[in-house]
């Protein structure tokens, strides 16, 4: 069985707090045995960690680190939602928004980082069904947004 806690220390993972709402909604519901999180971005401390549009602001490989950071962001909303993400059975799903300039189409590789972080993590409870979709504008100049659908013991 996989110590989540531990595998995100050997990465030099450490899930901050939870990021609180900015706006009208919960962090995450929870229906049955499935947690579903409302979209995250790339905060660090209350700060973007980068701002922009992917192919004219931003390369793939910031955006791949934005992505990565944003996945921590929801680590951390499902562990305030389960309190232990030992509790993961499997990630279901992801749903990903990039802030995209007008021609760029690499959408799929700046949410790998999302992704591979999940697999580093829980494994093959990590891999997941992914949609990577372009938006004009997100909310606050972020990069990327991701939601997450996950199933818990």
């Amino acid at each position: 069985m996989i110590n989540v806690e531990e595998k995100m220390n050997d990465l030099g993972i450490q899930l901050p707090e939870a990021p609180k709402p900015g706006a009208v909604y919960v962090p995450a519901k929870t229906v049955g045995n499935l947690i579903y999180t409302s979209g995250q971005d790339c905060r660090v401390d209350g700060t973007l960690l980068y701002k922009g549009k992917l192919g004219l602001d931003l390369t793939v490989d910031q955006g791949y680190e934005a992505a990565r950071q944003t996945m921590v962001n929801c680590l951390a909303v499902l562990k305030a939602e389960i309190g232990d993400l030992g509790r993961v059975k499997q990630i279901v799903k992801l749903l990903a928004f990039v802030n995209s300039a007008p021609g760029f189409v690499e959408q799929p590789y700046v949410i790998n980082g999302a992704s591979e972080l999940l697999e580093e993590i829980f494994g093959d409870k990590g891999k997941h069904a992914r949609s990577a979709i372009a938006s004009n504008e997100l909310p606050f100049n972020t990069p990327v947004e991701i939601e997450m659908i996950v199933e818990v013991e």
